[in-house]
């Protein structure tokens, strides 16, 4: 990693440990809607463990803990994941969930085919590099059990604020203190290799609004199928 790339991954963690700490809960309870469609194709796999990536305060891993999965929530910031478990208590449901801080440049703190399933919304899209991000489904496929099933969401690069802001390079832009890497189409095809990509759906979500891609694809049950 560049210094340049530390000194952005260093000042981005602060960023988001401040916001969780400034505006707990900052995204409500109701879970998303890409959360809501990922628990249903779960469901519909067979799934029972749910490892989430990039959880934060933990509206959608509470979630899928409601509607019956075990979830692993990671997230880089502390501060977002201490809301979870508090939030998990209160509803009743701390039983089925775990957490774990973590930062997604390293490898996944878990054992090969040890999940289900694995959610991640708008993690792959935040100031990782195009490399990083390719090692990150690989250890996503690493950790799913063969017939495992990956939902994520990212922003892409016909979202209103691609190419503003300040550029970090690779399709990276910061505006107002959140970096964003813009996914091109060619990369989600290029994530999907070796997968089964079941569906590309574009959707819209916020005030702007932001636009993103939610992407399903499923690992084969034979390796190279």
């Amino acid at each position: 990693m560049t210094d340049d790339a530390q000194d952005l991954t260093g000042a981005q963690r602060a960023h988001w440990q401040s916001t969780y700490t400034a505006h707990p809960g900052m995204y409500g309870e109701e879970p998303s809607a890409p959360a809501v469609h990922a628990a249903a194709v779960f469901h519909a796999a067979g799934a029972r463990e749910v490892l989430e990536l990039g959880a934060g305060h933990g509206r959608d891993a509470l979630y899928f803990a409601r509607e019956g999965f075990t979830v692993e929530a990671t997230d880089f910031s502390a501060t977002g994941l201490e809301q979870l478990r508090t939030a998990a208590r209160r509803k009743g449901v701390d039983g089925r969930v775990t957490t774990t801080v973590h930062d997604v440049r390293d490898p996944l703190p878990l054992p090969d085919a040890s999940v289900d399933a694995v959610f991640a919304h708008m993690l792959l899209c935040m100031a990782l590099s195009t490399q990083e991000i390719q090692a990150l489904v690989g250890e996503i496929a690493r950790v799913l059990r063969p017939g495992g099933v990956f939902v994520y969401t990212v922003r892409h690069t016909g979202d209103t604020h691609y190419g503003a802001g300040t550029s970090h390079g690779d399709d990276i832009y910061e505006h107002g203190g959140f970096a964003v890497h813009f996914f091109p189409r060619a990369l989600v095809d290029t994530l999907a290799r070796g997968w089964v990509l079941n569906e590309v759906h574009a959707f819209e979500e916020g005030d702007l609004p932001r636009r993103l891609w939610r992407v399903t694809q499923t690992l084969p049950q034979t390796p190279g199928a």
